[in-house]
């Protein structure tokens, strides 16, 4: 079952509905119901504006990111759907820390609430590093239904997997 290992840990009649939707072949309308917008970020500058706007609206005082960018070896099905990156840099006598954050070329595609959804992700990871209860309090603030979001990402997941 498809919607068991993409929605574990929630209750398991939401975990039917949702396979419900997928047999049914309903699951594409769903999504596309839920959440209408494409966005335009097509590139890795345009991404990198996208981001920095997002940054400057909720996270004024975090360090600069030196790197934003769509990145096609990530293995969105098994590994991560975004990454955010520390990497000390030596500079003659000291020490620089660059910041990256990539995603997934999947979003170049994906519909705009998601894109926000998995940028705000990485974002927070600027403040808390941990997935933990700050981290996803962070995460509601920028983005109020970041919850809501994380499902149907789950959701467009599954869709995914069965296009394959």
């Amino acid at each position: 079952m498809l919607a068991a290992r993409y929605l574990a840990g929630y209750p398991p009649d939401l975990i039917q509905q949702a396979e419900q939707l997928r047999l049914d072949g309903r699951l594409a309308e769903h999504l596309a119901r839920r959440l209408p917008e494409a966005h335009a970020v097509r590139s890795d500058s345009a991404l990198f504006d996208y981001v920095n706007e997002l940054k400057a609206r909720h996270l004024r005082n975090a360090a600069p990111l030196n790197f934003v960018g769509f990145d096609a070896k990530l293995r969105v099905l098994q590994q991560a759907l975004g990454t955010h990156t520390r990497r000390t840099q030596v500079q003659g006598a000291r020490l620089k820390m660059r910041r990256e954050i990539r995603v997934a070329t999947l979003f170049k595609d994906a519909p705009a609430a998601l894109l926000r959804m998995i940028v705000v992700h990485e974002l927070a990871h600027l403040r808390e590093l941990e997935h933990n209860k700050a981290f996803y309090a962070l995460c509601q603030h920028m983005e109020p239904d970041y919850f809501q979001l994380e499902f149907d990402l789950r959701l467009y997941l599954m869709l995914q997997e069965d296009a394959k």
